[in-house]
C-alpha cells in the first residue's frame, strides 16, 4: 500500500526547498546549490506531482511554466489607486518640491527614501492567506488588466509568502526585462523577421501582456517590489523604509540599491552617483524616485490630482545627440531579411562612440521621414540600441534633400530588377509582412549567419567555434552549410593547417560538435533558423511533433491548429521545408547522426489525455483554477467556453446560463462535481 502521507510530506519538503532556493537566487542573488542540484529537486517534484496529481497545487513552483492561452484579459479594480508621479528635471525643481512639502508640514524633520526608477511595468500582487491570488497591471491607476497567470511565471514573484503575513495584502512592484535579456530577445526577434522592441520597457510590457502565459514564461522577466498596498488582518510598519525591510522578510525581492537619506543634499548625491553609474546597472533606469519616508507625513501631505505630494521622480537627462546620416546600407540577415542600417558620422553618446543605428524597415524610415544626407537626432533607446528619432528641423526644411527612401531602389541591378546585394538572387516580400527577403537559401551572407546561429548557446551550443573560424571554414571549402560541421572529424589534418588551430583546440571542437548530436529536438528546430521560429516557438513545436520529418510533413491546417502558431508562422514553416536546399541540409544532418526524437508527451499515458472540460459555477472541493490545474496535470485541458471540442461541462453551484445553453445546443455532456471528482481520481 502506498504511503500517501509520506509522499505528501516529501512533496511539501521539495516545494519548500525549491522556494527557498528561488528566493536565495532571485531575491538575494546568492545561490546555495548548483544548477544541477536545483534541477534535480525540480525534476523530482514534477515526477511526484505527475504521479500523484491530487497533491498538485497552484502555488507549486513547478507551475511557473504557463497556463493555457486566454482570449482576453479581465479587468481588476484597484482598491487603492496606483498613482502616477510628478517629475523633477533639475536640482532647482527637486528643491522646489522639497520646499513645498516642508511648508505643508512645517517643523517636521524629513527623511527620504530613494529608489531607482526602473523602466518597466507597474503591477499589483494580491495575496490571500499567504497565496498569490491576483496580479494586475497599473492600467489607468484605478483599473488594470488581470495578468495573474503571466505573473505566476516570473520566477522572482513569490507564489506564496512567509508566515506572519497579513491575511490579505497587496504588494506593488515593477516588472522589468534586464538589459542582457532584452538584447537576447531582440536578437531572436530580428532573426525571426519580427519588429524589434524599441526599449526594455516595451519588451517587458509586451511580455507580461501576452495572451499565452507560456510565452511570458520563456522571457527572462524580473521584478522589484517597492510598496505595500491595502492590508487586512495585519499591521504595517510606520515608514516606507521599514516597509521595504518587512517585504524582504516575506520573501519579496527588493532593490538592494535603495537608500534612506537624511536631507535633500544627500538625495542629490545619490542621484549624481547613480547618474554616473547607470550604464553599469543590469536594468534600465530613467531616474530616481524620492519619497518622504514617514507614513504619517505622507497621509498629512495627501495627493494633488493623481499625483502624491510626498513623492517625485527625479529624472535622468535624455542621452541624445545629432550627427549626419551619411548613408543607408542594406545587410542580409540569417533568414534572408534585407535590413536597412544607418551609417552615421561618428558621434559620442553616453560615453560610447556611435557609428551605426537601427532603422528596422522601410516603413519605419518613411514614417520618420529620414533621408540620406540629413542631420538627424539620435538616442540610445533604452540605453542599449542606437536609434534615429528623426531629422532635425533644418534638414526637414532643406529644399535639396534626397528623395524619399526606397529599399528596392537600393538593391536594383542594371536592368532595374531588385536583387540581393550579396548573392544577386531575386528579392521577395511575403504578403502581409514589412520586410523584404533574399529568396536564395544558399546566399553566402545567410549561410555564414545561419552557422553562427546554429552553434550558438541558445541553439546547438557548440562551444569554441566563433565567427572568425566559421569564415575560415567556409572560405577554405571545409564546410558549405551547418551539416558540414559534422563531417569535420574526417578533415582533422586540414583543420590543423588553419591559422591559430592547435591539436588540443581542434580536438576540443570536434568533441563539442560530436556531443551536440544529443541536443533536443527543440534546440535543433531553433538552430535551423526557420523564419519566425525562435526558441519559444521551437519549444511549442517540439511538443507537437516527433521529429523534423513529422514537422516537415505537417499541413497548414495542422500547424494553425496549434496554440501560438498563426498563419504567418505556419506559412514560414511550410516555405522552409519546401526549399530543396533546406531539405538537403536536413538529409545530411540525419546521415551524420543528428536526428533527435521528441519524447512522447506524458499526457498520452494520463487519465484525461485529449479530454476537454469547461467548468461553470462554484465547486465545493476546490476553486476553479485549482480544478483546471488538476485537469491539466492528468493530460486534459480546461477551457473557458463550450465548443464542439468540449467533452464535459462540469456544473457547480450557481452555473452560468450561457454555458448551459451552449452545452445543450452542442449536446455536450453535463456532469456534476461528484462525477468530476471520479474522473480525476478523487471520487
Amino acid at each position: 500500500m502506498e504511503d500517501l502521507a509520506g509522499i505528501s510530506e516529501r512533496i511539501g519538503q521539495l516545494k519548500a526547498q525549491i522556494n527557498h532556493h528561488n528566493y536565495r537566487y532571485h531575491a538575494l542573488d546568492s545561490s546555495e546549490v548548483s544548477d544541477a542540484e536545483y534541477d534535480a529537486l525540480m525534476r523530482e517534484l514534477k515526477q511526484l506531482e505527475e504521479q500523484y496529481p491530487r497533491f498538485l497545487t497552484v502555488d507549486s513552483p513547478s507551475q511557473r511554466v504557463g497556463a493555457e492561452p486566454v482570449a482576453a484579459f479581465g479587468v481588476v479594480e484597484h482598491p487603492l489607486p496606483l498613482l502616477s508621479l510628478g517629475n523633477a528635471f533639475s536640482r532647482d525643481e527637486l528643491e522646489a518640491w522639497s520646499t513645498r512639502t516642508s511648508k505643508l508640514i512645517e517643523g517636521e524633520q524629513l527623511k527620504f527614501t530613494c529608489e531607482h526608477k526602473i523602466d518597466g511595468l507597474a503591477v499589483a500582487l494580491t495575496y490571500v492567506d499567504g497565496q498569490l491570488s491576483t496580479g494586475a497591471t497599473r492600467g489607468d491607476g484605478f483599473r488594470g488588466e488581470n495578468i495573474t497567470q503571466n505573473l505566476r511565471t516570473v520566477r522572482s514573484v513569490p507564489l506564496s509568502v512567509g508566515k506572519g503575513a497579513p491575511s490579505r495584502f497587496e504588494a506593488r512592484g515593477e516588472v522589468f526585462l534586464p538589459k542582457a535579456g532584452f538584447q537576447r530577445l531582440n536578437q531572436d526577434r530580428e532573426a525571426e523577421g519580427q519588429p524589434l522592441f524599441a526599449n526594455p520597457r516595451n519588451a517587458a510590457a509586451g511580455s507580461v501582456r501576452q495572451l499565452d502565459p507560456r510565452i511570458t514564461a520563456r522571457r527572462p522577466l524580473d521584478i522589484y517590489i517597492y510598496a505595500l498596498g491595502p492590508v487586512e488582518g495585519g499591521t504595517i510598519p510606520e515608514s516606507h523604509w521599514e516597509t521595504l525591510e518587512y517585504l524582504k522578510t516575506l520573501g519579496f525581492k527588493v532593490n538592494p540599491n535603495n537608500a534612506l537619506l537624511a536631507d535633500i543634499d544627500r538625495v542629490e548625491e545619490y542621484y549624481k552617483d547613480w547618474l554616473d553609474k547607470k550604464e553599469d546597472l543590469p536594468y534600465e533606469a530613467d531616474g530616481v524616485v524620492v519619497k518622504i519616508d514617514s507614513f504619517i507625513l505622507q497621509q498629512r501631505l495627501g495627493n494633488v490630482g493623481h499625483e502624491p505630494r510626498w513623492a517625485i521622480a527625479y529624472k535622468f537627462p535624455a542621452v541624445q545627440g545629432t550627427t549626419r546620416l551619411n548613408s543607408i546600407e542594406i545587410s542580409v540577415g540569417r533568414t534572408g531579411t534585407l535590413n536597412p542600417v544607418a551609417v552615421l558620422e561618428p558621434v559620442r553618446l553616453g560615453g560610447v562612440t556611435i557609428k551605426q543605428a537601427a532603422l528596422h524597415n522601410e516603413d519605419d524610415i518613411r514614417r520618420k521621414d529620414i533621408r540620406e544626407g540629413d542631420r538627424v537626432l539620435i538616442q540610445r533607446a533604452g540605453e542599449v540600441i542606437p536609434e534615429i528619432v528623426g531629422p532635425t528641423p533644418e534638414s526637414r526644411e532643406n529644399p535639396d534633400r534626397e528623395e524619399e527612401f526606397s529599399l528596392l531602389g537600393k538593391v536594383k541591378n542594371d536592368r532595374g530588377e531588385p536583387i540581393c546585394p550579396v548573392c544577386g538572387s531575386a528579392v521577395i516580400k511575403p504578403e502581409g509582412e514589412v520586410m523584404y527577403y533574399c529568396s536564395n537559401a544558399a546566399c553566402p551572407a545567410q549561410v555564414q549567419q545561419r552557422i553562427e546561429h546554429f552553434v550558438s548557446r541558445g541553439a546547438m551550443d557548440i562551444r569554441g567555434i566563433g565567427q572568425a573560424q566559421i569564415t575560415a571554414l567556409l572560405s577554405e571549402g571545409l564546410i558549405e552549410d551547418v551539416s558540414g560541421l559534422y563531417s569535420l572529424k574526417d578533415k582533422r589534418e586540414q583543420l590543423l593547417e588553419l591559422e591559430r588551430m592547435a591539436e588540443k583546440s581542434v580536438d576540443n571542437q570536434l568533441k563539442a560538435i560530436d556531443n551536440s548530436k544529443d541536443r533536443s529536438l527543440e534546440r535543433l528546430i531553433s538552430a535551423l533558423g526557420i523564419r519566425h521560429v525562435g526558441s519559444e516557438m521551437a519549444q511549442v513545436l517540439a511538443q507537437e511533433f516527433i521529429d523534423l520529418d513529422d514537422l516537415g510533413n505537417a499541413s497548414r491546417e495542422k500547424l494553425i491548429s496549434i496554440d501560438s502558431v498563426g498563419p504567418k508562422i505556419a506559412d514560414s514553416i511550410i516555405a522552409f521545408f519546401g526549399q530543396e536546399e533546406n531539405n538537403r541540409i536536413i538529409r545530411r544532418l540525419k546521415e551524420t547522426g543528428v536526428n533527435p526524437k521528441a519524447e512522447k508527451a506524458e499526457s498520452e499515458k494520463l487519465l484525461l489525455s485529449g479530454t476537454e472540460f469547461v467548468i461553470t459555477g462554484r465547486l465545493e472541493s476546490f476553486g476553479r483554477q485549482e480544478a483546471a490545474e488538476k485537469i491539466k496535470a492528468l493530460g486534459g485541458t480546461a477551457k473557458d467556453n463550450v465548443t464542439r471540442n468540449t467533452r464535459y461541462l462540469v456544473v457547480g453551484e450557481d452555473p452560468g446560463a450561457g454555458k448551459l445553453k451552449q452545452a445543450d445546443k452542442l449536446k455536450t455532456e453535463r456532469i456534476d462535481e461528484t462525477a468530476f471528482l471520479g474522473k480525476i481520481g478523487e471520487g
